[in-house]
């Protein structure tokens, strides 16, 4: 009984860890489709997302019948809980790839900023870095890597925050630029809600471990952890 047990668990984690290079794929491929303004791509990526939701209500319906079915003991059920949770957060983040990609289609040839473009597609890159890296520290249950994964999301912000503001400078020199601007700044809000998951996703492997609910990236301090 306890390997078939076993044998379920691993199951679970194998199948989230393919929702998570479903998921990293979308974000790969909906940043493509914006910088190239690929809209055939950006209707792959939209179309495709019923995959991702469709691996997330799988995962929850397995991990609440070995809730019910197996009662596990506090270790197993923390890594049952640890799949729900991060599955849903990875989700999240199949939604924002499908923004950017209805932001791809939105698009009618406005006038386009490369330098922005690049620093976008330079955010985007960091971004497929952390997602990947977090289901590899999420394999090893990997708690001092998760902790470092989520300090990287300083830097996804100030991608954000640079965007941000050479968007309003080139508003102001050129308002042909408006419109393009404002998805410019749309996308990069996407991929830094996105950065802000991998932080969730984080904070899910150090309870896996720990069993302790704690907060990366605050302010608080978490004396002895």
């Amino acid at each position: 009984m306890r390997r078939l047990f076993e044998d379920e668990l691993n199951d679970l984690h194998v199948r989230f860890s393919e929702m998570g290079m479903m998921v990293n794929e979308a974000i790969f491929k909906s940043v493509s489709a914006f910088i190239n303004h690929d809209k055939a791509m950006a209707r792959n990526v939209i179309a495709e997302d019923k995959h991702i939701n469709k691996r997330e209500v799988d995962l929850e319906k397995r991990s609440f019948e070995m809730i019910a079915l197996q009662q596990p003991v506090t270790t197993d059920l923390r890594m049952i809980v640890t799949v729900m949770k991060a599955s849903s957060d990875l989700e999240r983040m199949g939604d924002h790839a499908v923004s950017i990609a209805k932001s791809t289609i939105r698009v009618k040839g406005e006038t386009r900023v490369p330098e922005i473009e690049k620093e976008i597609a330079a955010m985007a890159a960091a971004v497929k870095e952390m997602v990947a890296e977090v289901l590899d520290a999420y394999v090893k249950e990997d708690v001092q890597r998760a902790r470092e994964i989520a300090t990287e999301d300083h830097g996804i912000n100030d991608f954000s925050k640079r965007i941000y503001a050479d968007c309003i400078q080139r508003m102001r020199e050129d308002s042909e630029t408006i419109v393009g601007a404002m998805d410019y700044m749309l996308v990069s809000s996407y991929l830094e809600r996105i950065g802000d998951y991998v932080t969730n996703i984080c904070e899910w492997i150090l309870y896996l471990r720990t069993g302790k609910l704690l907060e990366l990236n605050s302010n608080a301090s978490e004396d002895g952890f």
